[in-house]
């Protein structure tokens, strides 16, 4: 069978990669389950906490929608551009093709944490600090907790990026990339969460 772990398979055609990836890839699944318990206990706690502004300002004193929106958009488009970079790798399109949608999803990445920085700057400086409040505080743990992980995964690609001209398309560029892609997606979808709990529900 050539599909052999959830996810986009590699195919038969590449060989050693294609192998290697069935156990480092499952591995890596089973690595993003603790992330995943990570953020599911931080919306548990935002949920929780959303109510207790603590007399302080609340989400639609301190939530720009139009600029979260944007940010949706840079970051489910960065995802389907690095889907893209997959596709070009796993059905041989060339090196060129796979850089440049890779630097396509870095552009949309560092995009997207620019302007969550300059939200959380303006939040800030309108009183929104952690400390004022438990419903700040369990967002201040939950949106940079997010971003932290986009800035290390656009390390990652840079680092991917390197191995690629230096050592070209080899079997340990593949199956980083195959874990690169799971995490890009999965940080997608922590973040649909976050739109739709913490913006949207916090402006219901």
């Amino acid at each position: 069978m050539s599909s052999r772990h959830p996810g986009l398979n590699l195919g038969e055609a590449h060989g050693a990669a294609h192998e290697a990836a069935e156990k480092e890839v499952f591995g890596f699944w089973v690595f993003m389950m603790s992330d995943a318990i990570l953020f599911g206990l931080l919306f548990a706690t935002y949920v929780v906490l959303q109510g207790n502004t603590n007399g302080g300002p609340g989400p639609s004193d301190l939530f720009e929608i139009p600029s979260v929106l944007i940010q949706t958009v840079l970051l489910l488009t960065s995802s389907l551009t690095a889907g893209l970079a997959q596709l070009a790798m796993k059905h041989a399109l060339g090196t060129r093709r796979i850089v440049i949608w890779l630097l396509i999803s870095l552009a949309l990445a560092l995009s997207f944490i620019a302007l969550e920085v300059r939200d959380l700057l303006t939040m800030i400086s309108k009183g929104g600090i952690p400390e004022a409040s438990g419903f700040l505080s369990a967002f201040f743990a939950l949106i940079p907790l997010h971003g932290l992980h986009v800035v290390a995964a656009c390390l990652w690609l840079l680092a991917l990026l390197g191995q690629i001209a230096r050592y070209g398309l080899d079997d340990a560029v593949k199956t980083g990339m195959l874990r690169l892609g799971i995490l890009w997606h999965f940080l997608d979808i922590v973040w649909i969460g976050i739109f739709t709990i913490v913006y949207v529900g916090g402006l219901a």
